[in-house]
Order: structure tokens, then sequence, then C-alpha cells
């Protein structure tokens, strides 16, 4: 999407399709549009991800074209060609391809894992607080600050 780069340097060069389900299929050679779609060209097309910009026309690729290994490309239905892109449908789709690819990683990893909250320094508290002669005495870096939020699994 944009100026985003969809080749992953761990794992050999695919053409990734998202699903509108939020699937993912993964092809290991050049396919065309017209091969993957099939009776379907009728409902959907194939659009490149790197040709999708907010408040830009959606266009199909050329169903004759042979699709780029290392390239995400989306299936979408009809209803979106050649009609600007809007923020909120760009957002919906990059979670979709976000879950999309995570959900293919995870399962051939094996494993999920959890991202724990940061933990700031609050440097300005620490200065407002020796300007004002201080209640406490405070040394070291200066006071903790965790967020009230949960670990997010990926």
């Amino acid at each position: 999407m944009g100026q985003c780069t969809s080749v992953q340097a761990t794992s050999p060069a695919t053409v990734k399709l998202i699903l509108p389900d939020g699937g993912l299929r993964e092809f290991s050679w050049p396919v065309r549009p017209a091969y993957i779609l099939g009776k379907d060209e009728q409902a959907s097309f194939i659009c490149d991800s790197d040709t999708m910009e907010i408040d830009q026309i959606v266009t199909e690729t050329a169903t004759d074209k042979e699709l780029r290994l290392g390239q995400i490309y989306f299936a979408l239905p009809r209803s979106m060609l050649n009609r600007p892109l809007k923020a909120e449908e760009m957002a919906a789709l990059a979670v979709r391809a976000s879950g999309a690819l995570a959900k293919a990683s995870g399962s051939k990893k094996g494993r999920k894992g959890t991202v724990a909250p940061l933990v700031f320094e609050m440097e300005e508290e620490i200065k407002e607080e020796k300007k004002k002669g201080g209640e406490r005495k405070i040394s070291g870096k200066g006071r903790k600050f965790a967020p009230g939020l949960s670990a997010i699994p990926e």
C-alpha cells in the first residue's frame, strides 16, 4: 500500500493474495489474475497493494499480466473498482492484510507471543518537584511510569 514493501527477507518470495474473508493464498510461481479468479472474475478483481493510495482510484491488475513474486495483492469486490479509496477502507485492508500475514507466519513458526507494555520515565514531573522544593527525596533516574495497558497477543 503506497510506499510499503512487501518482501520478507526471511522467507522465499511468493505471490501473496489477501482474500476478502481475511484469508491468505500464496503462490511460489508467477501466476495470472485470470487463473486465480476463475469464475469469480465477474464479481471480484485483483489489485496490487503498491498501487493503492488514499483518495486515489483503485485499479485492476490486468488479468493476463503475471503477478510478481514477493508482492502483496488484494482480491476486491468489483464495486471498489475505478473509484477513490477512502481512508477507512485503506485501514480495513491494512488490518485484513496484517491479520492474514500474522496468521500465516504464526502457523509456520508454531508460536504466539505477547508484547509487554512500555515503561516511561517522567522527567518533567521530576524537574517540577525539584523546583517546588520537593516533599520527597528524588534519586536515581526518576519515577517510573507504567501505563495501565495489558499485554497484546500477536
